[in-house]
């Protein structure tokens, strides 16, 4: 995926869907975990240092796996490198089940299945392709089988 660092600043100071300082390690090698405000605006995950306003990094949140690591912690992994693993520990577990659902609500692919998902319920319900007015029904991503499910 191609961005600008300015586009991306930007997109960073958007209102989160989700945010909240919690500890986070990173994949280095000799990394700690580290108070950091994690903020989620549509697919990405920003970290901040605390104190500061521009984000230290950011994760695509595509081809990635949320998992369940121990009870207050979850992991985000790349699935074409997996090695690539990132750690969260939050407060409680309830916040844990939170991010862990949000962050899965944020990819692409979820919005993906969605989309067709509610697309196949109007279909039937209308018995027209809502997506028929925008000259989009036949794009090959919007179809069922194109993609990995």
């Amino acid at each position: 995926m191609r961005y600008n660092e300015r586009e991306l600043l930007c997109l960073a100071r958007q209102p989160a869907e989700k945010a909240a300082e919690i500890l986070m390690r990173v994949p280095k090698k000799g990394s700690v975990l580290k108070k950091r405000l994690v903020k989620l605006v549509v697919n990405f995950l920003f970290y901040f240092r605390t104190d500061e306003a521009e984000p230290i990094g950011a994760l695509l949140l595509e081809h990635c796996r949320i998992t369940k690591e121990e009870e207050n912690v979850f992991s985000i992994s790349f699935i074409e490198e997996p090695e690539r693993k990132y750690c969260f520990e939050c407060d409680s577990e309830e916040q844990c089940q939170e991010w862990i659902e949000a962050l899965k609500r944020a990819s692409y692919e979820f919005m993906r299945r969605s989309l067709i998902f509610y697309r196949n319920e109007i279909q039937k319900m209308t018995g027209k392709d809502p997506l028929e007015q925008y000259g989009i029904s036949e794009e090959a991503r919007f179809q069922l089988g194109t993609r990995k499910q």
